[in-house]
Order: structure tokens, then sequence, then C-alpha cells
């Protein structure tokens, strides 16, 4: 990775402070232009928008608060990668000892490939193939979070045929409401994600039975962007009850998987995130007495303020009934306003003080979906103004797609007034490398 200098600005806050970042991090980006010690008014010179921002500094200190709030813990963080799989992010975690929760063989290919131990992988998701359970257990990773009878039977199968033993954790749907967007929510029982106490108690009365599993590990995830300890309690009281009740019938548990879903702060003033702290003196709490690992699986909570897309105004259009502030990000490069109807801040990169009206914020894309924000209050704005949307690290990139044609954005990663651009624009000979004329028919 090779780093370029930029001019290093003074970090500037706005005089009620909404920009500031609500853990505390000197490190947020501002609507004054500066985001880890780099000059984004520069930055964009030098890279075509739009594009996403990292800062290596703020996912840092994102991992050391975890870090610091386990101390004493046997636990192990393992990073979702499917929040951001850019490979100089997986090597930035890693080379702060973090592991990778993955949910696709491609995940693990990409893990790996950052240079993260098999042993610091573990396997989640409802739909591994007995493929990609072969290359999962050929490379020797740390353990299988199942999800349902036939994934387990599945893997004593592909295990059995290549004469190694799976170890596994089966995930546990304990039917509670994170309170969060429905379509993030994962711990109800009406949910596709794991299985029922009273299933995965009838798993474990009948473990000896799987010559080529070893069963000795609960998991529990409930879903993402919780911003309130009460549905991580409860979830982690009914593992905890369900953990002693196998010990005593004599299934040692060797470690429980307490998920990931910990909140981030979208909308200043209205956000609250949990601290880590206080979400690891509820495990704490919970597990009081377990002697085996803790793992956790963090990925929106390192990641998400850590990211910025960079955006510039193509033109303002004056509806009939609304005006519409036009940029040349879209839904394929941010897709949560249009999947969840997501708040994400936006802010203009300029310190010019002007006055404020309303906008809905869109983008290119021919879809009325295409919309980061209605009615949104902002300063006025004019065609090529930059424009900073918020906390998109997490689910931004990753979710991306070439919807319209339009290429990849680029991805560049900052760390004390340099950065690297650790993922090109994608080039339009990229895009349709994999297309080609049907130039030779098949009869089957």
């Amino acid at each position: 990775m090779s780093w370029k200098p930029m001019t290093v600005q003074p970090m500037m806050k706005t005089g009620d402070n909404n920009d500031a970042d609500p853990t505390g991090s000197s490190f947020a980006a501002t609507a004054q232009g500066t985001f880890d010690g780099v000059d984004l008014q520069q930055l964009a010179q030098h890279i075509a928008t739009p594009f996403h921002a990292y800062s290596a500094t703020a996912i840092r200190q994102r991992i050391n608060e975890l870090q610091t709030a386990l101390a004493g813990v046997d636990a192990m963080i393992c990073f979702a990668v499917k929040a951001n799989s850019n490979l100089a992010i997986l090597q930035l975690m890693a080379s702060a000892g973090v592991g990778a929760d993955i949910v696709s063989v491609g995940e693990l290919r990409r893990s790996l490939h950052a240079g993260m131990p098999p042993e610091r992988i573990v396997f989640s998701g409802v739909g591994k193939s007995a493929d990609e359970i072969a290359g999962a257990l050929n490379v020797g990773i740390a353990r299988f979070n199942v999800e349902s009878l036939d994934e387990l039977h599945t893997l004593q199968q592909v295990a059995k045929a290549q004469q190694m033993t799976a170890r596994v954790a089966v995930r546990i749907n304990p039917d509670v409401d994170a309170q969060t967007h429905a379509k993030i929510s994962t711990g109800k029982s009406e949910n596709k994600f794991g299985v029922s106490i009273d299933e995965a108690r009838r798993w474990f009365a009948e473990r000896r039975q799987l010559t080529h599993v070893q069963l000795d590990g609960l998991h529990v995830h409930i879903g993402s962007q919780i911003l309130s300890l009460d549905p991580f309690r409860l979830a982690l009281q009914r593992v905890a009850a369900f953990w002693r009740e196998l010990e005593r019938a004599g299934h040692p548990i060797n470690s429980i998987d307490v998920g990931g879903g910990l909140g981030v702060c979208y909308r200043a003033g209205e956000d609250h995130p949990v601290a880590a702290v206080d979400y690891v003196a509820t495990i704490r709490e919970a597990l009081a007495g377990y002697q085996g690992r803790i793992l956790l699986e963090p990925g929106r909570y390192l990641i998400a303020e850590a990211g910025v897309l960079l955006t510039r105004v193509i033109r303002i259009k004056q509806g009939a009934e609304r005006q519409f502030l036009v940029l040349d990000a879209a839904m394929n490069d941010l897709q949560r306003p249009s999947l969840y109807d997501a708040w994400h801040d936006i802010v203009p990169v300029s310190d010019a003080s002007r006055p404020m009206t309303r906008y809905d914020i869109v983008g290119p894309v021919c879809e009325t979906g295409d919309t980061f924000a209605r009615e949104r209050e902002m300063p006025e704005c004019v065609a090529g103004d930059l424009l900073l949307i918020k906390a998109t690290g997490a689910y931004g990139a990753s979710m991306a797609s070439t919807y319209n044609s339009r290429p990849l954005a680029a991805e560049v990663l900052l760390n004390q007034g340099r950065y690297a651009v650790v993922r090109r624009r994608q080039h339009f000979e990229e895009m349709i490398a994999g297309e080609q004329p049907a130039r030779h028919w098949e009869t089957l």
C-alpha cells in the first residue's frame, strides 16, 4: 500500500458540536473539511467523486475501545466481513489481532488473503453449501455457526468424507426483539436465522452420534444497529440459562459466540449508541462463571463511523412541489437509504456560511428509490459543491452494485494526513469483462 501525503489542516468543529463523533473520537469528519488529518477538498481534486474514504485511526480507536473493555476475558473479536470486505480494511483488522466472521467462501478467501489466520475465522450463515463447508474445513477455520439440522448433517457428511472433525456452535434463536429495523432483525422466531432452544437441546442429546462433528458451542445474534442494552441482556440471559442446563447434563460448552449488533450514530443528536464498556459489562454479568472462550462479531460498530462517502452536486432541480439536490453518488454506491429508509447525516464540505434551505437529496439512477434524504434542511448548495455523507463505512461499498452500468466507486484509506487508494474506481472494461456476444450456441 503506497501512502501519499496531503496537507494537514487543524480539526475544526461547528459551534453547536453537532458534527462531533458521539464516541468522543477526535477523528470525526466535520463540515469544515478534514478527516483523519486529510483535507477533503484537496483529496477530491485528486480522486473523482463519488468515492468512499475511511479513517484508519478511527478504526483502530474503535478496536482498542472494545479490546480494552474485554481486558481479563478470554475473548476473540471476529470482524463481520460483510460490513466492509475491502482487503486493506481486513489487513488493518488482522494487524490489530482481529479475526473474521464470514458468511461465504468469497469472504473466507478475502480474509485469508488479508492475512487473517484460519483459527481466527468463524463461518456463519443459513446457506452454506457442501463445497463451501469442504473448503472451510480444509483450511482449518475455528468453527462453524450452524443454523439448521440439515446443515448439521451436511457438516457430518462432508467432514466424514474428508476424515476431519468440524468444530460447531449451534445458533440459538432466542425470540428477542432487537428493537431495530425489521430487515436487520435476526433473533425473532419468525426470522430465518438459528434454531429454537428446544431444537438445540435435541441436537446436544444426540451429539455423540455425530462422529465427525464436535458440537460444543453456542451462538446468538439478534440483529444490527441496536441502541439499547435491553435486547442484548435478554438474549444473553436466555443463552446463559441454556449453557448452564447443558453443562449440568454433561455437555461441555467451550465457546459462546455473543454475536454483534452494536449500533452507531447515524443521526447526530438522536442516535445514542451503547458504549463498549457497558456492552461488555452486560456480557460479563450474563455469563458470570463461564470458563470457556467468548466470541464477538462486531461489524458496523468498528467501521461505520470511520467511513464517509464524498460526492458532488450535479445540479439543483426545482420541482413543482420540492427542490431536488442531485448528486453524482447514487443508490448503487450507498443502498441503505433505499433499502431501509436509513438516515445518514449529509453536510457540505465547506466552512462558508450560507442560508438554510430544504432539499430532497437524490442521485442520478433511474429509480424514485434513489433518494438519500427527503425534506432535509441544510445550507444552500450550488452545482459543483462537495458534500459528505457520514457513517458509510459499513454496508456502503460492500453492498454496492453497477446498476445503470455505473462503475464501482473508489475507496481510499486515510491515516494521519496521508491517503492510499485501496480500490480504484472501476473501469468500464472491468465492468463488462465477464460478458460476451452469443457466438457459441449449445444444445442439451
